[in-house]
């Protein structure tokens, strides 16, 4: 068995691993008891679900992302570079046919998404209150999402550095759910409650409007 398909399997495992432990977490949350909410429904959860998990994350919507346009902005091509990267390796064993076009824009998108993730890394050592808020475990999530998406696009350039992108793969998958990379989840389920909550209260007038 060649080197690249040792690489191959133990990324699979990784992402396997990943899976699980998110949904050990998530299970986890589903059976912590939460307060009761004594107020009675006035409106549509599925509306205050609806802006939550779109025109609530817009940049209009929270005063720190209005008075920071351009770190939202960053933050918002990283994450779309992550999900593309994340697409690509789950995808990855199957693209042995893609052309190298079609590789060579993929790989300019997950560039494109790495360069605003180390622009977030070099702001966390140079903006004063950015790097005072820094923890050791943000500063190494940052840097091996961009080692992942840098030795992804080194692959979709150079297939033969297939082993390199598969073992950095594996090494992200396994320390995600175990440091600040699992904030993913925790931000899914915090959308979810807020949405239910504004939702129920008609707090918003999407909510008031559904209700009538």
């Amino acid at each position: 068995m060649s080197s690249a398909s040792i690489t191959q399997i133990l990324a699979a495992l990784a992402l396997v691993y990943a899976v699980c432990a998110f949904g050990s977490r998530l299970r986890t949350f589903s059976l912590l008891s939460r307060p009761v909410d004594r107020a009675k429904p006035k409106g549509s959860q599925g509306i205050g679900l609806l802006y939550a998990y779109t025109l609530g994350m817009a940049p209009w919507a929270k005063e720190g992302t209005r008075l920071h346009g351009i770190a939202y902005l960053r933050g918002v091509a990283f994450h779309l570079g992550i999900f593309l990267g994340l697409a690509v390796l789950i995808a990855s064993p199957w693209m042995g046919g893609v052309s190298q076009l079609t590789r060579a824009v993929i790989g300019f998108g997950v560039i494109a998404g790495g360069t605003c993730g180390l622009a977030g890394l070099l702001a966390r050592f140079v903006e004063t209150n950015l790097k005072a808020l820094s923890t050791p475990d943000d500063y190494f999530a940052v840097l091996i999402v961009r080692l992942f998406l840098a030795s992804e696009a080194l692959w979709l350039f150079l297939p033969q550095a297939q082993t390199l992108f598969y073992l950095i793969s594996a090494a992200m998958l396994v320390y995600t759910p175990l440091g600040k990379i699992r904030h993913c989840i925790y931000f899914a389920a915090s959308r979810f409650f807020y949405g239910k909550f504004i939702g129920s209260h008609a707090v918003l007038p999407h909510s008031q409007q559904g209700a009538r």
